[in-house]
């Protein structure tokens, strides 16, 4: 693949970040690094979404202006990505000044064009939602299915976006394009969506909402959130509707765009729709995966179980987030739900990454620099018997990671490394040294670090910084490409001293896992 460019939603800044914020910047991220071992041109978009009433009102309730609360809590969004790795190539805000004349220039375009038009209109807005529901949308009650609040009723003059033109052609796309929406099985949701479609109010009159981006020609009206938030993913690679840089023409369209199930329909639907009237390509897939739930029951502020991304590193003395970050990353199957508890976390990340993983290769170079001082010598370097299992496992990762199968990617890695766990106690090392089979226990050691290389690198998405421990350990390139792995990489010679043997990860009840102690 020559490129590779991906992006998340864009996290709306009423608040701080959480851990289903935390699971979608992960999720993309392990794809993003992935490809990074497959592509040579690859970036990663992420940022905030800043406009709209409800930053409005409550910059407000605090005293403050609506941009110095949102680049308050901007910054809480950058603080909480850096702290997980998370290694976006551009971090948008929806307040840049470049994004907001390109958001501009854009709806001008669509209003010379026809497609925006202006039109009184009267229906029922969710706040919460910052959109405009249909009576048929809302509960038994006429309560907001996702905010449980009754919509106000709104009217005013606003400017339209004719989605309906547009119907058609998406339902095309995506019956002519099974892949397009990821997991397959909510194309239907989308196509049943597109049934009774209509037009959309793109713009708010300013004086209900002033905190957006003004109309161009009509200071009564500020840009509504679809043509502002989503343009995100253009606007932050240069395009232009007078001339777009060639940053843009290389990235665009996008590879996967990653989103949560509850955004689908403006992804699957506004997203084209505007991109249709732009003369713009459509992006190759639309990713959207489930939620997290905290110990089987949905996040709720009411319930108290908003969980910080960052409180969990603390809570377990973690100094790097890669326990954290594989665990999300695997929570659930492409699309489907995941849940998070401290237990269940706990034991996973314990039996993979501690007892599984990392024991593998401690025990196995400590046996090399017991019994070989720490050397791999030339007669060691025969056939490699995990040869075959290792690259099938590349071969079944990368097939996993083209369908974005991000879960199912880590089982079959630490079903590699059970397989090679089970060679060494059949094998048993130990035992052919005592025996004095020298020669066939420096094989099986071969053998088994081989193997920890590519391990390492398959690893790397998830646990960039043990996957860097293992390789250090290994003497071995973390940054080869997947298509360039032999599971040939270690030759003769010394490798490794006893000092240099160090856990590569600790198992999180271990008292040596406390720094305090």
């Amino acid at each position: 693949m020559a490129k590779f460019y991906t992006t998340t939603a864009i996290d709306y800044v009423n608040g701080a970040p959480h851990i289903g914020h935390a699971y979608e910047k992960i999720l993309t991220d392990v794809i993003y690094r992935h490809f990074t071992q497959r592509c040579e041109d690859t970036y990663f978009l992420t940022g905030t979404d800043e406009h709209g009433i409800k930053i409005q009102k409550t910059s407000v309730e605090k005293g403050i202006s609506p941009k110095d609360f949102c680049d308050i809590n901007a910054q809480k969004f950058k603080d909480a990505w850096k702290t997980l790795d998370i290694g976006y190539s551009q971090f948008i805000r929806t307040t840049d000044e470049q994004h907001e004349k390109v958001v501009q220039k854009i709806f001008k375009k669509l209003v010379d064009k026809g497609d925006i038009y202006k039109h009184s209109y009267k229906g029922l807005y969710c706040s919460g939602c910052e959109a405009f529901l249909n009576e048929k949308d809302l509960t038994e009650d006429g309560l907001c299915p996702d905010h449980l609040k009754k919509p106000e009723v709104v009217e005013e003059e606003n400017y339209f976006f004719k989605l309906t033109k547009y119907k058609d052609a998406i339902i095309k796309h995506i019956k002519t394009h099974p892949d397009f929406i990821v997991p397959a099985f909510r194309a239907n949701e989308v196509l049943n969506q597109l049934e009774n479609i209509e037009d959309i109010s793109v713009s708010r009159v300013n004086s209900n909402v002033s905190w957006g981006i003004p109309v161009l020609g009509d200071d009564s009206q500020v840009i509504y959130v679809w043509i502002d938030a989503l343009s995100n993913y253009i606007t932050a690679i240069g395009y232009d509707p007078e001339g777009s840089d060639g940053k843009f023409e290389k990235l665009w369209p996008a590879d996967v765009q990653v989103i949560g199930k509850d955004i689908l329909k403006f992804h699957s639907i506004y997203w084209p729709a505007i991109l249709m009237a732009l003369d713009l390509p459509l992006p190759k897939h639309i990713l959207a995966h489930g939620w997290i739930t905290i110990d089987e029951a949905k996040m709720s502020k009411s319930l108290g179980n908003v969980i910080s991304p960052t409180a969990v590193l603390e809570a377990f003395n973690l100094d790097i987030p890669d326990p954290f970050r594989y665990y999300m990353a695997s929570a659930a199957p492409c699309g489907k739900d995941g849940n998070y508890s401290d237990e269940d976390f706990k034991e996973k990340v314990n039996a993979h990454l501690a007892n599984s993983m990392g024991n593998l290769l401690n025990r196995t170079l400590s046996m090399l620099v017991k019994y070989f001082d720490g050397d791999i010598k030339q007669e060691f370097l025969g056939k490699n018997e995990l040869k075959e299992k290792a690259l099938e496992t590349v071969k079944a990762v990368k097939h996993h990671f083209d369908y974005f199968e991000v879960q199912e990617a880590s089982q079959k890695i630490m079903e590699l490394v059970d397989f090679v766990n089970k060679y060494v106690t059949d094998n048993a090392p130990w035992t052919l040294a005592k025996e004095g089979k020298t020669e066939r226990c420096g094989e099986v050691l071969t053998n088994v670090l081989q193997v920890m290389t590519v391990v390492a690198s398959l690893i790397y998405p998830y646990c960039p910084n043990i996957a860097s421990a293992m390789a250090e350990q290994l003497g071995y390139d973390i940054k080869t490409k997947l298509d360039d792995i032999t599971c040939e990489t270690l030759i003769s010679g010394h490798l490794i001293d006893k000092e240099n043997i160090k856990p590569v990860f600790l198992r999180m009840d271990s008292e040596l896992a406390d720094k305090k102690k």
